[in-house]
């Protein structure tokens, strides 16, 4: 693969500094928490710990199932495996702690939502872009429940039409939570832009 961590300066969308990851590597999500910055791999079933300043390597951990998104509570790492399992971890072992089964309430009937990709803790939320769609659930890390969808098909650049060959795939694909200025960042798979946004209730 071509995988690298990166810092960018967002206003400029220079890249201050790049970290290319190993061709074994397919990089997915990746969260700072307590001075590391944790990157989960897709199928390598490792979890990549950087020195948050430096970005050295610090150490490398391991997990069962595919790495898709990784948050964090500032406690705990919060991960999806792009199934409907969201799985709370120990940041030094990455053992799984507890995990929830995120699900929705319609017409009486509860339905699993399947294919959560990348992860951002907002609030006191998980929110979690669903592959494939232009939506973000928001979900009680409690028990799982999707309290609300925020939906980003109107800002999505190739209007319902891909590039040749990726069919599908040009939907949001990435989501970040600004803590400190209170915004919230999104791009998806083809996009070529970052989107601040500011949210607005229907």
């Amino acid at each position: 693969g071509e995988s690298q961590l990166r810092e960018v300066d967002v206003d400029t969308g220079k890249v201050l500094r790049k970290v290319p990851l190993s061709r074994e590597f397919f990089g997915e999500g990746c969260t700072e928490m307590g001075g590391r910055v944790y990157q989960l791999t897709w199928k390598e079933k490792t979890c990549l710990v950087y020195d948050a300043t430096t970005f050295e390597p610090v150490k490398r951990l391991h997990y069962q199932a595919e790495g898709w998104g990784v948050s964090n509570d500032g406690v705990h790492l919060i991960t999806s495996d792009g199934t409907s399992t969201v799985a709370f971890r120990d940041p030094d072992t990455f053992q799984v702690l507890r995990s929830v089964d995120v699900h929705e309430a319609a017409g009486g009937e509860v339905r699993p939502v399947r294919n959560v990709n990348e992860l951002e803790y907002v609030r006191g939320e998980i929110w979690a872009n669903i592959w494939h769609t232009d939506r973000i659930a928001r979900i009680s890390p409690d028990d799982g429940t999707v309290l609300g969808w925020i939906d980003l098909s109107d800002i999505n650049p190739a209007g319902g039409k891909p590039p040749p060959g990726l069919a599908g795939e040009d939907v949001l694909n990435g989501i970040a939570w600004d803590r400190a200025k209170d915004r919230l960042w999104v791009t998806g798979k083809t996009w070529g832009k970052l989107f601040e946004i500011e949210l607005t209730r229907k």
